[in-house]
């Protein structure tokens, strides 16, 4: 048993609760019986009563009933949303650092806040989960210790949204897994291991950028490169590709860009048309879709052209870099969004089956990440293979995987690749977005996680500074960004100079930085890193027992 347990609590670590304490409910509070709605200056007072009517019958009471049809469905479907916790699991959760900060989400839907605000979320979560049918956002308000409850109907949306099924499956997993673990034993610092030198620290060569735009004439795509290398290039490193997140920009990771050029690689971060921040404005605008479902396709065809243009370039005579382009041999790395289809090009075939049965449910109880996935249902074929043979590694930051590549397609991986995943990640969940999905990733493979990151948390700071006060995942309601992120990105560095390594002479040099030794020796206080290779057996037990309630 010892290999196959040390193994389980190595899985373990990888997001473990910490600082697990109990809290008392006070269960003679007065519960609430009417909800004050607040939509702007719009304002309706409703019993808890014709709220429970509502959810059965699917006829919203009084004024609500001019809300537009998107907005009923998920009203009503966030009211009979069921959060999968009992009791005792989320006494535990609202105890820890994330359900700390969950409550924080909470507390910004609602439209008057008292001193005795926590504690009352508190007891109404607590009390909540004690109804017959579980806790649901209808028996929170009907526990919340106050006659009177009034709430902000736009935020509520929002945090109804991020708080998802997925992301409670991620924390109860976690508070699952977390009793089994000995922090001292499973991951004890191994002094005797010496690092030769420091990954994160930038290379000796000065960093240049090259902007190109880029027309893709059959596909009528006008595609942003920015190309970030040095004189130290040599075409004996591979070309690395960024692939950016969903409605961002290609200066998403821009201090890792710069990281690999000043040790001598070539990046091209490029941006994708039709699913970053300028079309995001016009969809906001109501001048455009969110995203075309054909995006799925052109995303890693976009990386595809980008590839056939540079070895163009690698070919053009007095052109700063010809002779230092090795497109056959190429490694991507994406984030998000772009993480899906950095492992679409490593050969994970899209299988659209089963995500069109799961999108046709109610939208949510889906993360931000599933609800991106079902615009692929759309797609008038079942699937879809997207693999370019000049990829032969694979980094996948946060990505999706959960409902666009089915039960198999990420079987179809041929490369090398990394997933790396944040504990108290709502957009893209870790357990169904990063977990279940590497067990089925051919290896060579390595899953990082981090505990306490957030999705944004590995981007570039400039391209947070404008979403870091959001109630998007759980830190003070927002993200962990910038400075606070630090030591995420300086990691994040360490491991994609190492990864892209292995594809030079260098490699053995680098191999020890992708072992789990260095992720306990570069963890720090605020971020535990965990590296693994495989999940074993037992651990994939809990996994399963979490994802197929």
């Amino acid at each position: 048993m010892g290999k196959s347990w040390r193994s389980l609590k190595t899985v373990a670590g990888l997001f473990s609760a910490i600082a697990l304490t109990q809290f008392g409910a006070n269960t003679s509070a007065i519960a609430a019986d009417t909800v004050v709605v607040r939509l702007g200056l719009f304002t309706e007072s409703i019993s808890v009563t014709e709220l429970q009517k509502a959810v059965k019958t699917g006829e919203l009471p009084g004024s609500l009933q001019s809300l537009s049809e998107e907005q009923r469905r998920f009203f009503l479907g966030a009211l009979g949303m069921n959060i999968p916790m009992n009791v005792v699991t989320l006494d535990r959760l609202i105890n820890t650092q994330i359900g700390t900060t969950i409550l924080n989400d909470f507390a910004t839907a609602l439209a008057r806040k008292d001193k005795a605000g926590v504690q009352a979320l508190r007891a109404g979560l607590v009390l909540g989960s004690t109804a017959p049918q579980g806790l649901s956002i209808l028996s929170f308000i009907a526990a919340y210790p106050s006659k009177r409850l009034e709430i902000d109907l736009p935020k509520a949306f929002v945090v109804a949204g991020n708080l998802n099924t997925a992301f409670w499956r991620t924390q109860q997993f976690m508070l699952a897994i977390a009793p089994q673990l000995d922090p001292i034993t499973a991951h004890p610092r191994t002094p005797q291991i010496s690092f030769p030198f420091d990954p994160s620290q930038p290379g000796s060569a000065q960093v240049k950028i090259l902007n190109l735009s880029l027309n893709d004439q059959k596909r009528d795509r006008q595609i942003p490169v920015d190309i970030y290398w040095s004189t130290a290039a040599t075409p004996d490193k591979p070309v690395i590709v960024f692939s950016h997140g969903f409605g961002s920009v290609r200066t998403d990771l821009r201090y890792l860009a710069e990281h690999l050029a000043s040790h001598g690689y070539v990046v091209a971060a490029l941006e994708h048309p039709g699913s970053n921040q300028a079309n995001a404005n016009l969809a906001l605008q109501g001048k455009t879709r969110v995203m075309k479902p054909q995006e799925f396709l052109y995303r890693p065809q976009d990386i595809s052209f980008v590839l056939d243009e540079l070895a163009k370039l690698n070919q053009t005579a007095n052109h700063p870099l010809q002779g230092k382009l090795a497109t056959t041999n190429a490694m991507v790395v994406g984030y998000s969004f772009g993480g899906g289809t950095a492992l679409a090009l490593a050969g994970a075939e899209l299988q659209l089956e089963h995500l069109k049965q799961r999108c046709k449910k109610n939208l949510t109880i889906l993360s931000l990440g599933e609800n991106m996935q079902c615009i692929a249902q759309e797609l008038p074929e079942n699937s879809y293979q997207l693999r370019d043979p000049r990829i032969k590694q694979a980094i996948a930051l946060n990505p999706t995987t959960s409902l666009i590549f089915g039960e198999t397609g990420l079987t179809k991986i041929q490369v090398p690749t990394i997933v790396l995943a944040g504990s108290a990640d709502k957009t893209t969940p870790a357990l169904t977005e990063q977990i279940v999905g590497f067990e089925k990733i051919p290896s060579p493979k390595w899953l990082v996680g981090i505990i306490g990151s957030t999705h944004l948390s590995v981007k570039d700071p400039s391209t947070t500074l404008d979403q870091s006060g959001q109630p998007n995942t759980p830190i003070s309601g927002g993200e962990v960004v910038g400075e606070k992120a630090a030591d995420v990105r300086k990691y994040v560095k360490a491991l994609t100079l190492a990864f892209a390594a292995q594809m030079t002479p260098e490699a053995k040099n680098y191999a020890i930085f992708l072992t789990p030794d260095y992720a306990q020796f570069a963890s720090t206080a605020a971020f535990p890193f965990r590296l693994i290779t495989q999940i074993p057996p037992e651990a994939m037990a809990v996994v399963k027992e979490f994802v197929e309630k």
